[in-house]
C-alpha cells in the first residue's frame, strides 16, 4: 500500500460525510491508497456513517475504534493500523481539493522528503471580525482556527505542518517515536501542539519537509469560535502545551521566568492604546499564554493534573 489517509474523529457524525466525500474524490493515478477512520470513543452516530461508507467503498475505508481519549491516542492507534508507506492526516470537519492528495504525497515518491503539508484555508466566504489579525506578521493569530499559509512558492518548510492537512513517512514514527499523548485534544480540552511537536522533532533532527502550496484544505470557521473568550481560551490551553513541550525555563534571582513574563505582558496590555484593537488583543491573549503556563507549573509542582483555569484568570476575564 502506498498511501493512508488517517481521519480521526469525535462526536462529529454530522461533519463526517462530506469531509470523507471531499477525500474520496480524489485521484491518484498508479497509486495505491486507503482511508483509515478513527473513531475516538463517538457518542454520537459516528460507526453507522462510517460502517456505510465501508459497504460502498469496501476496498477504500477501514474502521478502527480507539476508546482511550485524546487525539494523539487516535492517530496513534491510526498509524499502528495503517498500511501505507506513506501516512496523510486531515480533520473530520475538513474539505479537501480533489487534488489534495496528490498533490501533497507526489514528492515522497522522488525526493528525499520526510514530510509534507499544505495550506489550510477558511472558507470562501469567511470575514475576520476587526479584532482578529491574520495577516502573518507578529500579531497573526491563524494558528488559533486551523490555518495554515507559508506562501505561493513550493518547497522546504521551516516550521512544522498543521494535523488538518500533513503526511510523513511510516518510517519517521518509527524512528522518532508518535505523537505525544500529554498533548492534542482530548475531549472538550484546548490543548494542542501534539501536531507541531512531532514537526519539530523531525526539523530538529535535520529531516526535511516540503511544503506544498497545491495541496489545500478548507477548514471551517464555527461561530462559536469567532468571539474573544474562544481565543482566551485557546491560548491558555497553548500556554499549557508550551510548558508541558519545554518544561520549566530557567529562573531569574530565583524566581520562575514566567511571573516576568505574565508582568510584561500584563503590562503591554495595559498601556496599549484603545484605539489600537487588534493590538490591544495580542497582548492580553499573549498574558493568556504565561497564564496557562503559571497554571501548568504550579500542577506540574503539585504533582497533579493541570488546572482548567487557575484562580488567577479570573481576574482578567473582563
Amino acid at each position: 500500500m502506498d498511501i493512508t489517509v488517517i481521519l480521526c474523529t469525535y462526536n462529529r457524525a454530522n461533519a463526517l460525510s462530506a469531509a470523507l466525500d471531499s477525500v474520496l474524490a480524489s485521484g491518484l493515478p498508479g497509486r495505491s491508497w486507503e482511508i483509515l477512520v478513527v473513531d475516538n470513543n463517538c457518542k454520537d452516530n459516528t460507526r453507522e456513517v462510517v460502517q456505510d461508507f465501508c459497504a460502498r467503498y469496501p476496498h477504500r475505508i477501514r474502521y478502527v475504534f480507539e476508546a482511550r481519549q485524546g487525539l494523539s491516542n487516535a492517530r496513534n492507534a491510526g498509524i499502528r493500523e495503517a498500511r501505507g508507506e506513506i501516512i496523510a492526516f486531515m480533520d473530520d470537519d475538513v474539505s479537501v481539493d480533489p487534488n489534495w492528495l496528490q498533490t501533497l504525497t507526489a514528492h515522497f515518491f522522488d525526493g528525499p522528503w520526510s514530510g509534507a503539508g499544505g495550506r489550510v484555508r477558511p472558507p470562501k466566504a469567511f470575514v475576520a471580525p476587526d479584532w482578529l489579525t491574520l495577516d502573518g506578521g507578529e500579531m497573526d493569530a491563524s494558528g488559533v482556527l486551523a490555518l495554515f499559509d507559508a506562501g505561493n512558492e513550493p518547497g522546504e518548510l521551516k516550521k512544522p505542518p498543521f494535523g488538518a492537512n500533513m503526511a510523513f513517512r511510516r518510517g519517521m514514527f518509527e524512528k522518532y517515536g508518535n505523537f505525544r499523548a500529554d498533548l492534542g485534544r482530548c475531549g472538550d480540552d484546548l490543548i494542542g501542539n501534539e501536531d507541531t511537536e512531532f514537526g519539530n522533532r523531525l526539523i530538529a533532527a535535520g529531516e526535511p519537509l516540503r511544503y506544498e502550496p497545491g495541496a489545500i484544505v478548507y477548514h471551517p470557521v464555527s461561530e462559536d469560535r469567532l468571539n474573544k473568550r474562544y481565543f482566551l481560551d485557546w491560548w491558555f490551553a497553548y500556554g499549557r502545551a508550551m510548558f508541558r513541550q519545554n518544561g520549566a525555563p530557567p529562573p531569574v534571582w530565583g524566581i520562575s521566568k514566567v511571573y516576568f513574563s505574565l508582568a510584561s505582558r500584563t503590562l503591554r496590555w495595559l498601556s496599549c492604546s484603545p484605539w489600537k484593537p487588534k493590538e490591544r488583543f495580542f497582548w492580553r491573549c499573549r498574558m493568556h499564554v504565561a497564564l496557562g503556563e503559571l497554571a501548568e507549573m504550579r500542577s506540574a509542582g503539585k504533582g497533579s493534573k493541570p488546572q482548567s483555569e487557575p484562580a488567577l484568570v479570573q481576574r482578567y476575564k473582563s
